[in-house]
């Protein structure tokens, strides 16, 4: 495999276009400076009734409306002075500026096993030849087998076997959802394992993008394990040094023990809490059911607050070793909110709900209302939608900044799924 860029470097989180700036993510709530967010694109023109179940969409979205609240949700954050990265940017200079980024991402997409090898070499030879900005929207809006650029190939059963319609590369519509294949801990970037088919290659081009575009010159990976599934929607940073994380339809216990010990032996938390979580379509990640709003506050949807709970694993005093050889304690499970404010160092966890009216409080869940990205310390993006959970938010002194989301919702994500952060203040 071609050298990363950043292998050996002692210049963790460096951002080589603004010299001294450091790339760091130590909690949810600290001032964000920098998020990685993708523009909804042909991707999810991709979706139709035949296929949005299999590509994990409740719906088929209206793409331009989509696009126009994206973009408000972007203009809201450039407004409070946050540089947002667009996935689809990044990704067509690192196409251009890396021939190794440019063979990597190809060979992630194109199928011998599926294709055949005939037609995969044919493929690949002709994207290779594709200008960077042309071949990243191919990499994420997938082609189907009439948009082949050849001939139809008489001896190629594969092409005689499929519609026209069918894509020879599949679509990434769920790219919309940045947090899930990568996040930041401290000075260091976590590459996931996406545990579903249609999510599996987005991690091949976000790995492309940290190891290849000279904007994360220098960044090293906190945990890159193929083994077992984890994924960003399930990891919350609580405080510098706990983390909390999900296990349910998307991560599995091996994932978050295997997130542990990497965190661990690289010395970026010293308590990960293990949360188990239902495995449904409405509960598929943590931050479909809390998330923080202020360091010592969290909203989270009223029917899990009492059963929530939690493992708690911590370092040992005397931790040493790689590859999960070191000494570590495991207690619980215990209440979550209980050992949440423990592990933080807190009395008592501030709990904002959604609504004691049951019927609302389930509505507002589905449609994302725990789901904010905290702007700083007491401010939230959060979908307008959600009119009883953005109140509560705002009686219990969080400012609301009110987003469109009746589009984007339709992957079931709210704003903290749609975004990345690359940079918070410390608090």
């Amino acid at each position: 495999m071609p050298a990363r860029h950043g292998e050996d470097s002692d210049a963790d989180g460096l951002d080589p276009d603004s010299p001294g700036t450091r790339l760091t993510v130590t909690s949810e709530v600290g001032t964000l400076r920098t998020v990685l967010l993708h523009r909804p694109g042909d991707e999810l023109r991709r979706l139709t009734p035949r296929n949005n179940d299999q590509l994990l969409f409740d719906g088929i979205p209206w793409v331009e409306r989509a696009q126009q609240e994206h973009d408000a949700f972007t203009g809201v954050l450039r407004e409070r002075g946050v540089e947002v990265l667009l996935l689809a940017d990044l990704l067509a200079e690192t196409l251009a500026v890396s021939g190794a980024a440019r063979i990597q991402g190809i060979s992630a997409a194109v199928d011998a096993r599926r294709l055949g090898h005939t037609l995969a070499d044919q493929l690949a030879a002709f994207l290779r030849g594709v200008r960077a900005r042309d071949l990243a929207n191919i990499l994420m809006a997938g082609m189907t087998f009439d948009e082949l650029p050849f001939g139809p190939d008489a001896t190629s059963l594969v092409r005689r076997m499929h519609h026209g319609a069918d894509f020879v590369i599949d679509p990434l519509p769920n790219l919309l959802f940045t947090r899930d294949s990568s996040f930041w801990i401290g000075p260091r970037v976590a590459i996931t394992s996406l545990a579903l088919p249609a999510r599996i290659r987005e991690t091949s081009l976000t790995d492309l993008i940290y190891a290849f575009h000279p904007r994360f010159l220098g960044v090293r990976r906190a945990y890159e394990s193929h083994t077992a599934p984890i994924e960003g929607g399930d990891v919350l940073l609580l405080a510098p040094g706990v983390v909390a994380v999900g296990v349910g339809e998307r991560t599995s216990p091996a994932g978050a023990e295997a997130l542990a010990r990497s965190l661990f032996d690289d010395d970026l938390a010293h308590t990960v809490l293990v949360v188990p979580i239902a495995q449904n379509r409405a509960t598929m990640h943590l931050d479909t059911v809390c998330t923080m709003v202020d360091s010592d506050a969290l909203v989270m949807y009223p029917a899990v607050r009492d059963s929530l709970c939690a493992f708690t694993i911590q370092r040992e005093d005397d931790y040493s070793g790689r590859n999960g050889e070191g000494r570590v304690a495991m207690s619980g499970p215990d209440p979550f909110l209980v050992a949440a404010a423990k592990a933080m160092g807190i009395d008592k966890l501030r709990v904002i709900d959604t609504g004691l009216d049951g019927v609302t409080a389930e509505r507002e869940q589905w449609d994302d209302g725990n789901n904010t990205l905290a702007i700083a310390p007491g401010v939230v993006a959060a979908y307008e939608r959600n009119e009883m959970t953005n109140a509560r938010l705002e009686d219990a002194g969080i400012e609301v900044l009110r987003i469109p989301g009746s589009e984007l919702g339709s992957g079931r994500g709210g704003p903290r799924c749609l975004s990345c952060p690359l940079s918070r203040d410390e608090l």
